[in-house]
Formats: structure tokens, C-alpha cells, sequence
């Protein structure tokens, strides 16, 4: 079966719709997949409900989704650099459901591994608790967190075999392994794409089993947040 695709736009052709629930990688701007965000922007879809750790940044990332209001609702852990993501929930033109970071990564998990709920103390008695069942377990008191399976994922990896085996590179992995494996139907955008078998089994760091659909971005432009320089002591 063929994997590769030979644009963005192509690979998630017949795939992505109105109304959907996804789930995009990264962190900040790190692992981000540009291009198929961007391909999902010119795709027109609306009334979208967004998984991701954060919005990206103003006028990129999902950033560029909040611009052209194709995101209804946000699902994350973090508002963060982006204002207008702010402004649109303040102002009551954007859905949040604030999720504690580790809560968000364990709720995608579960999803890849099948499993329907889980309990966890993180957010008992906040607001975060309101609503959902509790339980005690060995004297304690937890809250039942429902996995979140998406209809499409969206995931950067540095590299792929041609099976949809995959890399990722440094920071870059963060949400991206759990985002691939909860995704009914994932899309990986990578760096670069060589045969199969050419990444040694224990290099393999999702398998893919996971993958449905690859697109090549040889060159991505890996934005940075906030660049933090050095001065050189003494200029």
C-alpha cells in the first residue's frame, strides 16, 4: 500500500470535512506540521474542534486556523503567545476546554491504546472536576477523564521509511508519537523519506501501523517562539 503523497493538499484530500474533530502535534512552535496546516487551512474546512497542546502563535501554526475562524473549539492546555486566541475566547467567539497538560497527553494515549476513560487526582476539586465522576481509590479522591480519539491527526516526524515507520528528532517528538497513534486516520509530514528497512528497528520510534497518509517537506521553516541570545562578555 501506498503511503506517500505527493503534496499536502493531496494527502488530506477526501479525508478532512466540516465539523471535525483533529488533532495536531507540536509544542509551542516545536514539531509543528506547517505544511499540512496549512494545507488544511486552504482545504475551507470549518466548525473544526482543534486537540493541541497550544494555538501556535499569531499568524502562524494553528495560529493561521484562528485567523480565518475554522476552529469553533479548542481542546489544550495552554493559551500562551497567541492573542488572538485569547481575544477570540474572551470575547466569546471561541470554545475552550482548558486541559492540564499531562491530563491532555494521557487523554491521547489512552485513545491509541483503546482504552475509554481513566482516572487521575489532577484537577480534583477545580473547576477542571466540575461535572465528571469522582472516585476513591485507597483513600483518595480522583476524576475520570474521558481518552480523545480524533477523527484525523496531523503530526510532524523528522523521518519516515516508506512503511510509515518513524523519527522524530529531539523536542520535536513531545505530543507527536500520542497525537499519531489516537488519530483514526494519521498524516505525517516528515523531512525526509527513505526505504524501508533503511531505520534500524530500535531506531523506530512509532511504528507504522499507526500511519496512513506521508507527505515530504524537505524544508520546513521551523520557526523560533522566542529567540534567547548570549552576549559575548565584554562587547
Amino acid at each position: 500500500m501506498n503511503k506517500i503523497y505527493p503534496s499536502a493538499a493531496k494527502a488530506l484530500e477526501g479525508i478532512v470535512q466540516d465539523g471535525q474533530l483533529l488533532a495536531v502535534g507540536g509544542f509551542g512552535l516545536c514539531g509543528i506540521p506547517e505544511a499540512l496546516i496549512d494545507a488544511l487551512r486552504d482545504s475551507g474546512a470549518k466548525n473544526l474542534t482543534a486537540i493541541s497542546n497550544n494555538a501556535g502563535v499569531d499568524g502562524f501554526g494553528l495560529g493561521k486556523l484562528l485567523e480565518t475562524r475554522q476552529i469553533k473549539k479548542m481542546i489544550s492546555s495552554y493559551v500562551g503567545e497567541n492573542k488572538e486566541f485569547e481575544r477570540q475566547y474572551l470575547a466569546g467567539e471561541l470554545e475552550l476546554e482548558f486541559t492540564p497538560q499531562g491530563t491532555l497527553a494521557e487523554k491521547l494515549r489512552a485513545g491509541g491504546a483503546g482504552i475509554p476513560a481513566f482516572f487521575t487526582k489532577t484537577g480534583v476539586g477545580t473547576i477542571v472536576a466540575d461535572g465528571k465522576e469522582l472516585r476513591e481509590f485507597d483513600g483518595e479522591t480522583y476524576v475520570m477523564e474521558r481518552a480523545l480519539v480524533p477523527d484525523v491527526a496531523l503530526v510532524k516526524a523528522h523521518r519516515a521509511d516508506k512503511s510509515g515507520n518513524l523519527q522524530f528528532r529531539f523536542t520535536a517528538r513531545n505530543f507527536n508519537p500520542a497525537v499519531a497513534m489516537a488519530g483514526k486516520i494519521t498524516v505525517v509530514e516528515v523531512e525526509e523519506i527513505v526505504e524501508t528497512g533503511d531505520i534500524a528497528p530500535d531506531q523506530v520510534h512509532l511504528p507504522g501501523i499507526y500511519v496512513h497518509r506521508i507527505v515530504l517537506n524537505a524544508t520546513p521553516e521551523k520557526r523560533i517562539e522566542k529567540r534567547t541570545i548570549t552576549e559575548k562578555a565584554g562587547v
